[in-house]
Formats: structure tokens, sequence, C-alpha cells
């Protein structure tokens, strides 16, 4: 892990602290841990949810994209309220929101209220995520020091990713899936603690003009009308009216979202973040990334235990090499960005990653686990060490003042991609889990080599201009 200065009490007042403490940076991981943690957790507890609630797969996939959608369609919305009302005031709120609503989780009593609970959730990682990202950046000025802190913050999704699996199997084994979303509520109150008393508050440009609530019902509509398009056509077929509406919808929102922002005087999406290539090009490979991986670890517990009959402990293990090896390779991505600049560690990254992607072909009822352990390792080792470098590669393409929609606009696009990855490849696999997953893997491992290019092209080496 990226080293940081000691760790020791700082003497700043409340509110305040200074640039070596590592305290701001627990504060911010801890909430960044719950939203991470909620991915994989609820993955592995999917298929033993749908048995108790008695929810299919496209059920399933909307307790997964309920929140991702909600967390990708307003991330850009809540990048530019943390600019407005400052970075602390709305990663605090997303920490409550978030805390709740993973209660009303653990609470539900039927699939349909888990999912608007999961959507109440989504709407807390939007208010956090930019936020941390942009408190990071005001506690740690220092450009090294700054990476470092990225990719601690990148070690710690990948702890989260990599204990969520194994964790998942445990509760769902002992206490039962609702105890994976109580496990959020100790950690949710620690977060807040911390960052009340030790995260400092940014200044808030509150000059500039209000938010765009068009443009943003537009947004959510948009991505909505895609994945909603994408599940329902595994039960409904493409050609159903809903189905196609679901399209239409998408196509009529972009549309809109584009005309509303063009007039708008404080867009959310300012386009000027668009001129650097380098943070353009980051933004697709977000959207491209997790696809792939996040679209793999919503089949693999399907086919781990409707194929290979595993419990959900086992399944829990079996994952591990794939998230297991995401701490390290978020770890190396750090060190490796802050001597090398991002470029590197993306390219290598994705391409090691589609080849783990492609390496899922020979699986079959028959398949022994042995011959899936090196694609899985492959697939979560270059997630991991793509992740942290591209997260700093969008950050320092940014202008310091639009720190809050850069980060929105990066995280807005991975959890697009995630949501599209679920949808897309749970569709895949209505017709047959076999045929459906190698389809799936080859379409995710061809949008990382499409991704690899981009970062050979357009991401700089170290020391050249954005």
């Amino acid at each position: 892990m990226s080293r940081l200065p000691a760790l020791h009490t700082p003497t700043a007042p409340p509110g305040t602290t200074d640039q070596h403490s590592p305290l701001p940076l627990l504060a911010v991981c801890l909430g960044y841990f719950m939203v991470i943690l909620d991915v994989t957790v609820v993955t592995v507890a999917l298929p033993v949810i749908g048995t108790g609630l008695h929810a299919g797969v496209t059920g399933l996939q909307w307790v997964v994209d309920g929140y991702t959608l909600v967390f990708a369609g307003l991330l850009l919305f809540c990048g530019g309220l943390g600019d407005r009302l400052g970075g602390k005031t709305v990663f605090l709120g997303g920490l409550g929101v978030f805390t709740l609503a993973s209660a009303g989780c653990a609470l539900a009593p039927a699939v349909t209220v888990l999912v608007l609970a999961r959507v109440v959730q989504g709407l807390g990682a939007a208010l956090m995520v930019p936020s941390s990202l942009a408190l990071l950046r005001s506690a740690y000025p220092d450009r090294t020091a700054r990476a470092r802190a990225f990719g601690v913050w990148g070690t710690v999704a990948g702890l989260a990713a990599g204990a969520g699996p194994v964790l998942g199997g445990l509760l769902v084994a002992g206490p039962g899936w609702r105890s994976v979303f109580f496990l959020n509520l100790p950690v949710g109150a620690a977060a807040l603690l911390l960052t009340v008393r030790h995260v400092p508050r940014p200044a808030a440009d509150r000059s500039r003009p209000g938010l765009d609530l068009p443009a943003q019902l537009a947004a959510a509509g948009s991505l909505a009308g895609l994945a909603g398009g994408c599940i329902e056509a595994g039960a409904l077929g493409w050609t159903h009216p809903a189905v196609l509406g679901a399209f239409a919808l998408c196509a009529a929102g972009l549309v809109a979202f584009v005309w509303l922002e063009r007039r708008s005087p404080a867009p959310m999406l300012p386009p000027g973040l668009f001129r650097a290539p380098a943070f353009s090009a980051s933004a697709v490979i977000g959207v491209l990334l997790n696809a792939g991986f996040y679209g793999l670890l919503f089949l693999a517990p399907l086919y781990f235990q409707r194929l290979h009959h595993y419990s959900a402990l086992r399944t829990g293990f079996a994952l591990l090499p794939a998230v297991g090896v995401v701490a390290v390779g978020s770890a190396l991505a750090g060190r490796l960005t802050a001597r090398t600049g991002p470029r590197l560690p993306m390219v290598v990254g994705l391409v090691v990653g589609a080849a783990g992607l492609f390496g899922w072909l020979p699986a079959g009822p028959a398949t022994p686990y042995a011959v899936l352990v090196a694609p899985m390792a492959a697939a979560g080792f270059g997630t991991a060490l793509t992740m942290p470098a591209s997260t700093a590669a969008v950050m320092e393409a940014a202008p310091g003042a639009r720190s809050g929609a850069a980060a929105a606009v990066f995280n807005a696009g991975r959890q697009i991609g995630s949501a599209l990855g679920v949808a897309l490849f749970g569709t895949l696999v209505v017709g047959g889990l076999v045929p459906g997953l190698h389809a799936a893997v080859v379409l995710g491992g061809t949008g990382f080599l499409l991704a690899a290019a981009l970062a050979a092209r357009y991401i700089p080496r170290a020391g050249q201009p954005t």
C-alpha cells in the first residue's frame, strides 16, 4: 500500500487539518469502502436474495442496477452541488443517506422494496464519491502526496471489492443476506464522526449560478431508458414495445440533455472539461472498464452456484482470484502513477484485463475450477492497475475549480459502465448461461482492448501536458 505519513492526532481545530495527517484520507475512504463493498457483497448474495424474495434474473438485475443507475444518473448533479455548497457538506449528506438506506435494504420484505432502498443508496453514493475526490485534492495539495492518496483511495476500493465476496459468503451462510446491509451501519457511523472532526472544509463557490434541474432530469431519464431497455430485453425480447419505448426514452433524454446544457448558464457538464483529450479518453475508459469487470462479477456467481452448485460461501472464496488481487493492483498503480504518470499502468492493466476476460471462453458445466483461476486473477489485477491511474489522469486534466464536476463525470462513466455491463451481460444469459457467458466475455474483452488503445493514444506520459 502507498505510504502516507505516520498516524498522529492533528492539532488543528475541528474542521481543519494539516496536510500530513492521514485522518482525512481515512474518513473519505471509509465512505468509499461502503460504496464499493455493496457491489461485490450484493453480487455474491444475489442468488440467495432471489430465492428468499422469489425474484428472477430480471429482478436481480434491478437490485444491482437500481443502485448503479441512480448513482450514475446523479453524479454530475452531485458533483456540481459539491462545487457550490462545499465538498464536506455534500459528503456528510451522502454518508447519512447511504447509511439510512442500508437499514432499509436490510429490512426489505419484498424485492420491490429492496430495489427502492437500493435506489436511495445510489443517491447517497452519488453525493459521496465526487465530493470524496475533491476533499482529497484539497487535503493533500502536494502533487506526489495527492497521487499517493488517490492510490490509497483506489486500494481501499480494491480491499472492499476483495473482501466483498468472502464477507458476503460468510454473512449469507451465517446471519443471512440481510446482515450484508446491516454491516454498513457501524461503518457509516465511524465515517460520519471522522469526517466531522478531521476533514477540512474547502471553500464553496456560492457565486456560481444555480443547478440545472431540467438537464438533470433529462440525463436521468436517458440513462434509465438505456439500462431498462437492456434489462427487460432479456425477458420480453428486443422488439417488445416496452423495450423499444425504453430505448426511445433514452434517445429523447439524450437529445434534451444536450440541448438544455448548451443553453444553460450553469451546465452540469462544463464543455471545457472535454477540451483535454486525456480527460475525454479517461471518461470513456471508465465506461469500458466497469462494463467488463462488473458484468463479469454479476455472471460469475450465477455460473458457480447454478452450474457447479457452489454454496454462497464457497462462491465467495471461488471469486477470490478476481477480487483478492485488486488491493495489490491498486497499491501498485498508485506507486507507478506517482513515478511514471498514468499512461503505463493504464495500458498494461487494460491489456492484462482483456486477457483475463477472454480466458473465460473455456468455461462450461464440466470446466475444472483451476482453469478459471488465472483468468479471474488477470481480470481483477488489470482492472485494479487501471482504475487509480485513470482517476489521477482525470483529476490532473481538470481545472481545480471544476474538480467536483470532473470527478462526477469520471465516476458517472464508471457507474454507467457497471449498469450497462450488468444489463447487457444479464440479458445475454437469459437464453442460456454458458453461451451467454461466452458472448459476454468476448464483448467485455474487446472493450478492454479498445480502452487500451485510447489510453496509449491520448493519456500523456509523465511530465507531458494534458
